[in-house]
């Protein structure tokens, strides 16, 4: 079978009449790898750790030059679907591989950076998520788990911590929960979203001028949620984070930027 034989047909129609130039209609020659690379997993034929064809093959298939294909392996690596190595034999190549959290994370502060998506609806999504997250965990969480969590908070509670310190520490607690649900996609998307509020978080907390009384509020409701944790209770770790996410939004959203 041919490369080109698992390509939609109007995709080929596309493709006949010219190796690098879009047509008005069709798309551009990178695009159609990436077509064909989406398919191939999609579909099942590639998986983690498959090699993509050699490049003057694969562009010979899908009637493109070898610079519409490194273009699309520079896109596929950007992504994190894949990583190409220079060397001959099983030395080198273009390999599938999965898509790590860092790629999501890089992906989701770009998208919330350009207000493609507003931040109070980035923040829906962060409790849903999260939510699941704190039940798992509740009932998933290990004892190095648990010890982590604990490291954060006893780090967020240290004497003259600054607010970007304080950021930081506060993420990593949210992640570290996520970590612990047991569960790799709800950790991955929550870490994520959670990794995308970093610096929108940061600027509200610089601007607090009651951030004496805001910083111990976020901590006190870090330890009742690490609390719920330890003691297994599902039902409060998910109820506990979303009341935390609410309010602590809420303490530092210009009002414009409130919840619904």
């Amino acid at each position: 079978m041919r490369f080109t034989d698992v390509l939609p047909a109007g995709m080929l129609h596309a493709m006949a009449s010219t190796r690098d130039v879009a047509s008005p209609r069709g798309p551009r020659a990178f695009e159609v790898v990436l077509a064909w690379v989406d398919t191939q997993i999609l579909e099942g034929r590639l998986h983690v750790g498959d090699r993509l064809p050699a490049e003057r093959e694969l562009a010979a298939s899908l009637e493109v030059s070898r610079a519409a294909v490194r273009e699309a392996v520079r896109t596929l690596q950007a992504q994190g679907v894949v990583h190409s190595s220079v060397g001959a034999g099983a030395a080198g190549g273009t390999v599938i591989t999965s898509v790590p959290s860092r790629a999501l994370s890089r992906l989701l502060r770009l998208h919330v950076a350009l207000a493609n998506f507003p931040l109070p609806d980035v923040i829906e999504v962060r409790v849903s998520l999260e939510r699941l997250s704190a039940r798992l965990a509740a009932a998933h969480a290990s004892a190095e788990d648990l010890a982590t969590l604990r490291g954060l908070l006893d780090d967020m509670a240290a004497p003259g911590i600054d607010r970007a310190e304080f950021n930081e520490r506060d993420t990593e607690f949210h992640v570290a929960l996520a970590a612990a649900a047991g569960n790799r996609l709800a950790t991955d998307l929550t870490a994520a979203i959670r990794e995308s509020m970093r610096l929108p978080i940061l600027d509200r907390f610089r601007d607090l001028t009651s951030w004496d009384d805001v910083a111990p509020r976020l901590r006190h409701d870090h330890e009742e949620i690490h609390a719920a944790v330890v003691r297994g209770d599902a039902d409060a770790a998910a109820r506990l984070t979303e009341a935390h996410i609410r309010s602590a939004w809420r303490a530092i959203a210009p009002d414009g930027d409130q919840l619904s």
